[in-house]
């Protein structure tokens, strides 16, 4: 199952990410969050959503692995993926059926959102 990873990017970009290459997606805390980092595979698919000021969906990644030996902190290895070149606003995710249901519309906060493979394709396609 994809899913949608928010940060900001001022403390880590989609740039840094490809910068770096990969890196080790940590900081959650809600517990909903974790639970879908806890969930996730090797090989599974991924959005970066910038917050703050931008609230838009700017590039995808890979899980390469889940270590999830400490339940409250898993460590899930990401691999830079591609900028998306139209990235999808907020507001346009608000407005697209699709996302009616959406924990990244009803639940604002959530940090870690999981994606149907129809959301993920409609927020990478350019």
């Amino acid at each position: 199952m994809p899913h949608l990873l928010k940060t900001e990017p001022e403390a880590y970009s989609f740039a840094d990410l490809e910068r770096d290459k990969e890196t080790i997606w940590d900081g959650v805390t809600n517990p909903a969050a974790v639970k879908h980092l806890r969930e996730m595979k090797p090989g599974e698919k991924l959005v970066i959503y910038h917050t703050g000021d931008e609230r838009r969906a700017v590039g995808t990644a890979t899980v390469l692995n889940v270590d999830a030996k400490d339940p409250k902190t898993p460590l899930v290895r990401i691999k830079s993926g591609r900028a998306v070149k139209t990235p999808k606003t907020l507001a346009e995710i608000k407005d697209h059926k699709l996302f009616a249901d959406s924990p990244l519309v009803k639940q604002g906060r959530l940090s870690v959102v999981p994606l149907t493979e129809q959301q993920y394709e409609w927020l990478v396609k350019d």
